[in-house]
């Protein structure tokens, strides 16, 4: 009988030693080169979701800006202030003070510092005793005694300058994590300057000389001049180098029990 290779001869004097057996050897184009390709572990695999041409357009994802939420646009959406940035941030807000109170409320309950220089600390104690006594986020010095706060990522810091209509240049300004925000309850002969060093300004009611005033210096077209002085309250008129927005700003329960209700003047 002939025997085929693969199979043993029978009554061999020398038996044969066992071989050990051998991986099988991926072919190139399998797993093995594309491991050695560097694309890592495969995952699971899953069909492919595929959406039409026509309607890529329906297309919306749930994301925004991060911030500070201060009010609502004119369509509803909520209106986002990033204040915590990597880079010097400084903003001119001309309004009353309850919206640079809010604005700090709200800073504060997204995990940043507020340090509140201001000449009328009695204006201000009722959110520090509110907060914990100035342990929890908000704390407040007098003019031109604010220390150095330690900004960094994982502890920003805002910083309110409510020094009147003359508030004198601070010791502290801002910086990478630090933003400062100065509050001025109308327009004085330092808004020029402070409106053009500032990358954010934002404005409530005033007179229409002022608007003529505010729209000289940072380009406001015709039809804001005419809108400012007519502004309810509670609405900000937020400007930067580029952009305009109306922004309506909501209290919340908490907030009006703590602060009051809306209101442009103090």
């Amino acid at each position: 009988m002939t025997m085929t290779p693969t199979e043993p001869r029978a009554n061999s004097a020398t038996p044969t030693a066992p071989t050990a057996p051998t991986a099988p050897t991926a072919p190139a184009t399998g797993i093995a080169s594309r491991l050695r390709a560097g694309f890592g572990l495969l995952g699971p695999r899953h069909p492919r979701h595929a959406l039409p041409v026509d309607q890529v357009e329906a297309l919306s994802l749930p994301i925004g800006d991060d911030g500070v939420v201060v009010g609502m646009d004119p369509e509803g959406r909520p209106a986002v202030l990033g204040v915590n940035r990597p880079t010097p941030y400084d903003i001119l807000l001309i309004s009353g003070l309850w919206t640079a109170q809010v604005l700090a409320l709200r800073a504060a309950a997204t995990g940043a510092r507020v340090a509140v220089e201001t000449g009328r600390p009695q204006a201000w104690m009722q959110m520090v005793h509110a907060m914990g006594g100035g342990q929890n986020g908000l704390a407040v010095y007098d003019v031109g005694r604010v220390p150095p706060q330690g900004a960094s990522a994982g502890t920003p810091v805002l910083v309110v300058r409510d020094c009147g209509m003359r508030p004198p240049r601070g010791r502290v300004t801002s910086a990478p994590w630090q933003s400062v925000l100065t509050l001025l309850p109308y327009l004085s002969p330092v808004a020029p300057r402070l409106m053009r060093q500032a990358r954010l300004v934002g404005v409530q009611r005033v007179s229409p000389d002022e608007a003529a005033e505010i729209g000289r210096v940072i380009g406001l077209p015709r039809a804001d001049l005419d809108t400012l002085p007519t502004l309810p309250d509670g609405v900000t008129l937020w400007c930067t180098e580029r952009d305009r927005q109306y922004v309506m700003t909501q209290p919340t329960d908490a907030e009006v029990g703590l602060l009051g209700v809306a209101r442009r003047m103090d």
